[in-house]
């Protein structure tokens, strides 16, 4: 066998590329039947995991054989781009973002520098200002840079928030944030240089918001002991349950105080779309950063997240940087350079993947299927609320329910008979394979969550879900 060229004929290229396009078509035209979960037993998944550690042979192989195999490593995982994935925030990938990905990484063009490809990187910065304008309301001016993701995002304006605030003496810089925040919030300040020790757990409400008048004395009191209070970190839609912390009183207590007031919108933030979301969202507006994850509540390709910011200038003050072999670039016109807003020299066109969609499906269809979502989430917690067996705590700001066995008295060893009773019950929901369900810890007790965001997500299969947790429950009581 002759080895494959690295840079095949056009008749070749066309067959390669129907070969991946007729698997990728069929794959998500099946979507809705394929298990939630990996199909696999746990040896023939440790097999597989096996042979995809061997490295590549001197001389090439079979596209189609190559492709077969792939199939087989994607089936061996949660089916993330399915209806049935109801665990942590689903990101299902628009199939025209896929398409979008091809294009941009067929024509291959570098995107750090705005000068290297200006309209490109002009169709970027208009996918950023969309965000930070439109979407978060920060004005006229606002900006940022899409990421790999949230944390990175969250990383980039915490270092912003950091030279802003403290400028390069670091000591005695305090963040402030709740147990419900992402764990990259601690992650990046201490990367950004903080010590862990003055990361502020602020405690929070019954609800489960960030408790204003708490952040207030917490930051009183570092200041008193001579530390820097710096960073307000506030969540809008938690990943454990979905809660918007109260965002308008966190804003003025920043703004009180001379703290950076940043947002964390990766799951939440794209609902503003939507009038709900725009009211349950309010306080946005007054953030002087915002992360956001596209590929979860736009529904982008992994991969996709975004800072935006009200002064983009805090950015480029705390992220610029040069060397003597970029003297020759030049820069664009009303294009910033992403490469001078974050840590990243190297960045790919990502706007693209978000700017085909956008242009080719219209905002409307997202903001349809956002309030779609919310509308599910409603019918969840109604539904689930009416389970007797079931403790249902908080209606869903967002997309989110949570959800657990009630216990049969009370005290601390009823509740523990209730925890094992509801991770009982997760297994059992999850074993059914047409959807999956995750859990997290909540004021220490075991908790359901059921997050419905996929796209292709609609009321037939939370319907199904539904059903197996009803019939699930029954079971549960009966055994």
């Amino acid at each position: 066998m002759h080895p494959m060229p690295l840079e095949p004929d056009r008749a070749t290229m066309t067959e390669m590329g129907r070969l991946v396009l007729d698997r990728i078509v069929d794959r998500t035209a099946r979507l809705a039947d394929r298990p939630a979960t990996s199909p696999l037993p746990p040896r023939a998944e440790a097999d597989l995991v096996e042979s995809f550690l061997a490295p590549p042979p001197d001389r090439g192989g079979d596209l189609r054989t190559l492709l077969a195999r792939l199939d087989e490593a994607a089936d061996c995982a949660l089916e993330t781009a399915g209806p049935g994935h109801l665990a942590y925030i689903p990101c299902s990938g628009l199939y025209s973002a896929a398409l979008a990905e091809f294009y941009n990484r067929a024509v291959n063009r570098y995107g750090g520098l705005a000068s290297v490809a200006p309209a490109l990187a002009a169709l970027e910065e208009s996918v950023i200002r969309w965000m930070a304008r439109e979407v978060c309301g920060l004005g006229e001016g606002s900006g940022g840079l899409l990421t790999s993701g949230g944390s990175m995002a969250t990383f980039s304006a915490t270092v912003a928030a950091r030279h802003h605030r403290l400028g390069e003496d670091l000591t005695g810089g305090t963040v402030y944030t709740t147990a419900f925040a992402h764990h990259s919030v601690a992650k990046a300040a201490r990367l950004a240089g903080i010590r862990a020790a003055h990361i502020r757990t602020v405690p929070h409400t019954p609800d489960l918001r960030m408790d204003p008048d708490a952040a207030a004395a917490a930051i009183r009191a570092d200041r008193a002991a001579g530390l820097r209070p710096f960073l307000l970190v506030a969540t809008a839609g938690t990943t454990d349950t979905g809660t918007v912390d109260p965002l308008p009183e966190l804003a003025a207590l920043a703004r009180r105080e001379d703290v950076w007031f940043h947002v964390d919108a990766a799951y939440g933030g794209f609902f503003r779309l939507t009038a709900r979301g725009r009211d349950r969202l309010a306080g946005i507006e007054e953030a002087d950063s915002v992360t956001l994850d596209p590929h979860k509540t736009l529904f982008l390709p992994f991969g996709t997240g975004a800072l935006v910011v009200r002064d983009p200038a805090a950015l480029h003050a705390a992220h610029d940087g040069t060397g003597s072999y970029l003297q020759d670039m030049r820069t664009a016109a009303d294009v910033p350079d992403s490469a001078r807003l974050g840590p990243e020299l190297t960045h790919e066109i990502r706007g693209l993947r978000a700017w085909l969609p956008l242009h080719l499906h219209g905002v409307a269809a997202f903001r349809e299927a956002l309030d779609e979502k919310l509308d599910l989430a409603a019918h969840v917690h109604d539904t689930l609320s009416g389970v007797t067996a079931l403790e249902v705590p908080h209606r869903p700001d967002l997309s989110t329910v949570i959800f657990r066995v009630r216990p049969a008295d009370t005290g601390p060893a009823a509740a523990a008979r209730a925890d094992d009773a509801s991770r009982r019950l997760l297994e059992r929901i999850n074993a059914h394979r047409r959807v999956v369900l995750s859990s997290t810890a909540v004021d220490g007790r075991y908790t359901l969550r059921l997050c419905v965001v996929s796209h292709r997500t609609h009321h037939d299969r939370v319907t199904e879900a539904l059903e197996i947790i009803a019939a699930e429950v029954k079971g549960l009581a009966a055994t």
